[in-house]
This record gives C-alpha cells, sequence and structure tokens, in this order.
C-alpha cells in the first residue's frame, strides 16, 4: 500500500463493511449505488489491492480491507482527541457552548440560568440541543450535558448539582376527587412509551397498579406535563415542573424510589477551555439546582 491512499478511500472501505454492501454505502454517503460501485473499483485498480471478496447479496472485506477499515477508525479517534486538546487549551472567555438537556430541563428551569449567564459572559453563545437521547461528548455531539440519571457515564467528567423530587400532579378537579388511594386506579394515567427510556417509572406504575390505567403515553416528560395540564389524568413530575404550575395539584408526598441525582456532565479534555469552564462554575456555584424549595413543601393532599 503507497500514499495513494487518502481519507475519503479509507471511509468508504470502512463504510461498505459497516453497511455490509454497496447500496448501504450509498445511504450513508447520499450517493447512488453505481457511485459507489465506481469508487471502490477505481481505488482497488489504482492500489492493486482486492478490499473485498464479492458475491451477489453481500461484500466480505479481505485482510487488506480490514486493515484499512481499524485504520480508518483510530485515525478518526485520533482527531477527535487532538481537536479536544486543542479546544481544551483556548483561554478566551468567549465562542460557543454547545449544551444538550431534556425538554423538561429546559422549560422548568435551564431556560432563566443560562439567560443569566448570559448577562455577565455576553462574548458567550450557546447552543442547545434538546434531546431526550444521551449525545456522545466524546464525539463532540455537545460540549456539556445536564442530565438526570442514576449511573452517569464513567468516561467523562460529572458533577453532582442537585436531586430531583417527583411527585403525582393532576389539575385540581381530578386530584379532588380522589378520597383514598383506592381512586387512583379508577383514574387515567399518563405515562412513557415503549421508545422512552424511563424503566424506573414503568416500573413504579407496575407495582402500584396504575399501568393498566395509562391510556396516554409519550416520549418525554413535558409530554406528561402538557397532558396533565389539559386535565387527561394523573402523572408523576418534577416538583421543578409540577410547583410553580397553578392549574395542576399535588397528591401527596414527593416519591422516595423516583427521586433522581441531576449531573452536569463534560469531556475532561474541555474543562479547561476558558468558555466551558465559566459556564460549568456558573450552573454549579452560582446557580445550584434549586429543587430543595420545591421538595420542602408538604404534599397538598386532598
Amino acid at each position: 500500500m503507497n500514499s495513494q491512499l487518502n481519507w475519503d478511500d479509507m471511509r468508504l472501505v470502512r463504510t461498505i463493511i459497516e453497511r455490509g454492501s454497496l447500496s448501504g454505502a450509498a445511504r450513508e454517503f447520499g450517493v447512488s449505488h453505481r457511485t459507489v460501485f465506481r469508487r471502490l473499483n477505481a481505488l482497488e485498480q489504482r492500489l492493486d489491492v482486492r478490499f473485498f471478496d464479492r458475491s451477489r447479496t453481500r461484500y466480505t472485506p479481505t485482510l487488506a480491507g480490514e486493515e484499512v477499515a481499524e485504520l480508518a477508525t483510530r485515525l478518526e479517534s485520533d482527531v477527535r482527541d487532538v481537536e479536544r486538546r486543542i479546544a481544551g487549551r483556548d483561554l478566551r472567555p468567549s465562542g460557543t457552548v454547545r449544551i444538550t438537556t431534556t425538554d423538561s430541563l429546559l422549560f422548568g428551569w435551564l431556560s432563566s440560568v443560562i439567560v443569566g449567564f448570559r448577562t455577565t459572559h455576553p462574548d458567550i453563545a450557546l447552543e442547545l440541543v434538546v434531546s431526550n437521547n444521551v449525545l456522545n461528548l466524546s464525539k463532540r455531539e455537545a460540549d456539556i450535558a445536564l442530565r438526570p440519571t442514576a449511573r452517569p457515564d464513567p468516561g467523562v467528567v460529572c458533577q453532582k448539582i442537585g436531586t430531583i423530587e417527583q411527585a403525582i400532579y393532576g389539575v385540581e378537579p381530578i386530584v379532588r376527587t380522589i378520597t383514598s388511594r383506592d381512586d387512583l386506579e379508577r383514574i387515567d394515567w399518563i405515562g412513557p412509551d415503549d421508545s422512552m427510556s424511563y424503566g424506573d417509572y414503568s416500573q413504579w406504575l407496575a407495582q402500584h397498579g396504575h399501568d393498566q390505567q395509562c391510556k396516554y403515553r409519550t416520549n418525554s416528560v413535558y409530554g406528561f406535563f402538557s397532558l396533565a395540564k389539559a386535565g387527561a389524568g394523573l402523572t408523576v413530575l418534577p416538583l421543578y415542573l409540577g410547583e410553580p404550575e397553578n392549574s395542576l395539584q399535588r397528591y401527596g408526598d414527593t416519591i422516595a424510589a423516583l427521586s433522581t441525582d441531576l449531573w452536569l456532565l463534560s469531556h475532561p479534555d474541555l474543562r479547561t477551555t476558558e468558555r466551558i469552564r465559566a459556564l460549568v462554575e456558573y450552573l454549579s456555584v452560582e446557580a445550584t439546582f434549586d429543587v430543595a424549595n420545591y421538595a420542602s413543601r408538604s404534599g397538598r393532599n386532598p
């Protein structure tokens, strides 16, 4: 093999291996099957190397193909490491920080916090990625993540900034009809659908016999909140969403089994970047998650 092998060549071979076919690679690159076929043939002819054993149904990599794919993976990882280290040397309190968090945290708490941060750091722009999926900090899909979780990723810098307490909420006309725990089993409930990673809530609903009353399901906590406000039924909400909302009434005290720690996550190579250091400090010191103010209130039993 010689210097004629470039990054695009390596990525082509790796993608065909990962997708198992030329058609799969074509979809990945957004080009035609013919284009991928022509590029692969030209590459093999130029280097006088066969990267795949070809059949009518599958392209099986040769040892040369596997070696090139492994090299592409190593190079991509090395480039990302260098990018992170370079970014980590940036000492200017300016630029852009990309934050990922959930829809409910952005609506219920984070929006006002980051507005406060921008008043003290006007040269730092913020990009907000609202997602209930966990983005990969190592791949720079985000610089900072704010996530409620019991098991933060050990490969990133983790800092606990609070505990999210939760309770049962519904509109006042519904909560007013509850005179005993048995009444909770005749009222419609709002819960997570199968696409939402919220096993603790699903398990709690099943343990208390409410899963059969889940007539509404959605894939976000903010969806629970919106449906509860509309009078769809009862649901469990974090106190930072439920308590400030006048149209909702809490039933009972907080649910200990569903309390979740809130973590501030970032990649270690980026913590020395001034703009990221400034935001991390603000979130962890100046704007500590103040759920204790909500948790200290007594449950509003009917």
